[in-house]
C-alpha cells in the first residue's frame, strides 16, 4: 500500500561541522578520581564543573563570601532535609554562626518535632494511605497544634512557638532538632504554612485561625 503522505526527504539536510559548533561541556570540565590521602578541598575540587558540580561549587562560594562579610545567610528548606538525616549540618552550621535564619514549610516542623520527640519520622505513605491511617499520629498532633495555640496566645511566629516548645519539653532527641536549636541560639527560624496541606490540618485540635496567623508574623 502506498504511503499517504510524502516522506522527508533527508538528503536536502543542511550540516555543519563539529568543530563549528559551540559545545557546553568539555573534557576539561570531567571530573577527577579522588585519590587517597586527598583533602575533602581537592574532592570538591575535583567534581564535574557541570550542572549540580557547578551548583556546588557557587553555593560554597557564595556562602563564604557572605559569612565573611558578615551578611544574613538565610537557609530556605523543605522537610525532605529533615526526612534524610542534615539535621546535625545545619544545626552545626547554626552554632558556628554561619547559618543565621532558617524558613522551612509545613512539613518541616512536623518531621522536626518527630525526630525530637522520638528519634523516628517519615511514615510508610503508601502502606498508611490505603487504611486512612496515614497522618493521625496522635502525639504529633497533639504537640503541634498545642505550640501553635502557644503562638496565639503569646503572639509568637510559629517557628518560635514550635521551638520552644521542644525545647522546654526536654524530648529525648532535642539536640537533633532545628527548630529547638534555633530557639536556644536566638537564630530565628520561620515557618510558611499552606492551610490544609499538612497532616496537623486534619487533626480535631487544629486551629486554622492560629496557624494562620502564626505563619502570617513569619
Amino acid at each position: 500500500m502506498a504511503h499517504s503522505f510524502k516522506p522527508i526527504d533527508t538528503g536536502k539536510l543542511k550540516t555543519y561541522s563539529i568543530s563549528e559548533r559551540n559545545s557546553k561541556v568539555s573534557a576539561d570540565d570531567f571530573a577527577a578520581p579522588w585519590e587517597k590521602g586527598g583533602s575533602f578541598a581537592e574532592f570538591v575540587k575535583s567534581l564535574p564543573d557541570i550542572l549540580a558540580g557547578t551548583d556546588v561549587r557557587t553555593v560554597i562560594s557564595s556562602m563564604s563570601e557572605a559569612f565573611l562579610k558578615k551578611k544574613t545567610i538565610l537557609v530556605g528548606m523543605g522537610a525532605h532535609v529533615i526526612k534524610v538525616g542534615l539535621n546535625p549540618l545545619i544545626i552545626d552550621l547554626m552554632r558556628r554562626g554561619i547559618i543565621t535564619a532558617v524558613a522551612m514549610n509545613g512539613a518541616g516542623i512536623i518531621h522536626d518535632s518527630e525526630i525530637a520527640m522520638t528519634g523516628r519520622t517519615s511514615e510508610d505513605v503508601a502502606a498508611s494511605l490505603g487504611d486512612g491511617s496515614f497522618g493521625m499520629a496522635r502525639e504529633t498532633g497533639e504537640f503541634l497544634n498545642g505550640a501553635i495555640k502557644r503562638a496565639d496566645r503569646e503572639s509568637l511566629g510559629l517557628g518560635e512557638a514550635v521551638g520552644k516548645e521542644i525545647a522546654e519539653k526536654d524530648f529525648p532527641f532535642v539536640d537533633r532538632s532545628i527548630l529547638a536549636a534555633g530557639a536556644a541560639l536566638g537564630v530565628p527560624i520561620t515557618v510558611h504554612v499552606a492551610i490544609g496541606t499538612d497532616i496537623i490540618h486534619m487533626h480535631p485540635g487544629f486551629d486554622a485561625g492560629a496557624a494562620g496567623a502564626a505563619t502570617y508574623r513569619d
